[in-house]
């Protein structure tokens, strides 16, 4: 698509890097009734995309929760949810050029970036019946080994940890993809994955392969 691809180039230049830190600037865009400066630097990459690719108005991107935004540009751009929260991560960070996430998506994910890819696409297609069934796993091993260290830590130190613990079935899919991040080092020690199975894959290997027209805007499914 070529806005797409006008908004890539576009951010790699100094001039039409996005904005930081939120999906509009509302105050740089200059509020109701102004028309958005042409470089559209008052908006983050994912706003940019909401803009140019599927029309939104500067006031629809306002008050759109991130959430929701994550999601949509997703479908737009026909990639996983987590590589669209990739994106925004890689925009807002300090020396953040978030063309490389759509162009290059290995110098931020590393050598297994084509496997990450594939799972986070295949959480996508997960029903939350397959969701809850994660979280119960993720709370069983948990447990487990919150029992086993619990006298030797202590109980406080442990309950505040354990109070603190992520979502249940977000803390699994974290846990898994480092373990696809560091599939060879499994393999080389004869380790089994033990978070990935989780999700019914005994290696990285087993994940089924994303579509042919994954990341080509304009495209789901």
């Amino acid at each position: 698509m070529a806005e797409l691809q006008e908004l890539i180039d576009r951010w790699n230049t100094d001039e039409g890097r996005p904005f930081k830190g939120s999906l509009i600037d509302w105050d740089s865009y200059g509020g109701d009734g102004q028309e958005p400066p042409e470089n559209l630097g008052c908006m983050c990459a994912q706003g940019q995309v909401l803009h140019v690719v599927a029309g939104w108005e500067p006031e629809r991107i306002r008050d759109t929760d991130q959430a929701k935004a994550d999601k949509e540009v997703a479908k737009l751009l026909n990639i996983s949810t987590a590589h669209a929260i990739l994106l925004r991560q890689v925009n807002d960070s300090i020396d953040g050029a978030p063309s490389i996430v759509l162009t290059d998506p290995g110098k931020v994910l590393g050598d297994q970036w084509s496997k990450l890819l594939d799972f986070w696409w295949v959480m996508d297609q997960l029903d939350a019946a397959k969701w809850r069934e994660v979280a119960t796993a993720w709370d069983a091993a948990w447990n487990a080994a919150w029992d086993a260290a619990r006298d030797a830590a202590g109980a406080a130190a442990w309950d505040a940890a354990r109070d603190a613990a992520w979502d249940a079935a977000g803390a699994a899919a974290g846990a898994a993809a480092w373990e696809i991040q560091g599939g060879e080092i499994y393999r080389n020690a004869g380790r089994p994955f033990f978070f990935l199975p989780m999700f019914g894959f005994q290696t990285p290997d087993d994940i089924p392969v994303r579509p042919a027209n994954y990341g080509e805007a304009g495209h789901e499914g």
